[in-house]
């Protein structure tokens, strides 16, 4: 099966910058959409950004401007850049793939989190 495998994740003042990444191996695989979601203490999980197999990006609005979401297939690799980050950021963060399984089903793949942690 496919593994994906995040690192990136720490403590940050408020202001600066941290940028995570998700490696995917294990299996020969087709992504349709990668993307990164966060769940904070008490909260649902929610989608921060993603971005398709045709390179379209989907952003939440709270991190439009601040948060920037890559790829480079070579290393079936995705990334997430985020600058100007605020405690409200502070969560565990997940990488995500999507991938078709039928056509009507597709099948989820997680990383296993990172806690990001931005102090006021």
């Amino acid at each position: 099966q496919v593994q994906l495998v995040e690192s990136g994740g720490g403590l940050v003042q408020a202001g600066g910058s941290l940028t995570l990444s998700c490696a995917a191996s294990g299996s020969i695989f087709r992504f349709n959409v990668m993307g990164w979601y966060r769940q904070a203490p008490g909260k649902q999980r929610e989608l921060v950004a993603d971005i398709t197999s045709g390179g379209s990006t989907n952003y939440e609005d709270s991190v439009k401007g601040r948060f920037t979401i890559s790829r480079d297939n070579a290393k079936n690799t995705w990334y997430l850049q985020m600058n100007s980050l605020k405690p409200e950021d502070t969560a565990v963060y997940y990488c995500n793939a999507k991938e078709p399984t039928s056509a009507f089903l597709t099948s989820d793949y997680w990383g296993q989190g990172t806690q990001v942690t931005v102090s006021s």
